[in-house]
């Protein structure tokens, strides 16, 4: 019978060891994530391993051989209690592919705000300006009261460019 087992990778090679076991024959999953970061006070996207160094493997203790995955390249190892290696829930694998989209990738969304709360704007002409959180007005955009030379302004933009004020 098959389980997953999980595989712990060198750094930043977990596409690299995805794609030698897969050209090996072996069945590999390696979930991956759209993460929203703010650098250099610029909202970016980027897809990465949604558990970076870790992908999954399904194996039959019986029939598959074992042998050439540690030496795979881009593996470090099986991940072991013990002296066997761990068997990762198939719920937990269900529930990973279930979350993602047709593309195989999770969105994951900047935190919610709520109504009410303190936010700051981080990008764009009016960055740097405190104003309080009004409410999501649809997918990426949100309503926001700012202050603009002493006048309350309800100002309308993505949530990317907003964080938390502080």
């Amino acid at each position: 019978m098959k389980h997953w087992y999980l595989i712990y990778t060198k750094p930043h090679k977990e596409q690299v060891a995805r794609e030698n076991l897969e050209r090996q024959g072996y069945e590999v999953y390696l979930p991956m994530a759209r993460i929203r970061r703010r650098r250099l006070g610029k909202g970016t996207t980027r897809i990465e391993p949604l558990f970076p160094r870790y992908l999954f493997i399904k194996l039959d203790t019986q029939t598959d051989n074992w042998a050439p995955i540690r030496s795979t390249v881009g593996v470090g190892n099986l991940v072991k209690f013990g002296m066997y290696p761990s068997i990762v829930p198939e719920a937990l694998v269900e529930l990973l592919y279930a979350r993602c989209d047709e593309d195989g990738i999770e969105d994951i969304a900047p935190g919610e705000f709520r109504t009410g709360e303190s936010v700051r704007v981080m990008e764009g002409p009016m960055m740097g300006l405190e104003g309080v959180f009004l409410a999501k007005t649809s997918n990426d955009r949100v309503l926001v009261l700012l202050d603009i030379v002493g006048k309350h302004t309800r100002v309308t933009m993505t949530t990317e460019k907003l964080g938390p004020a502080g």
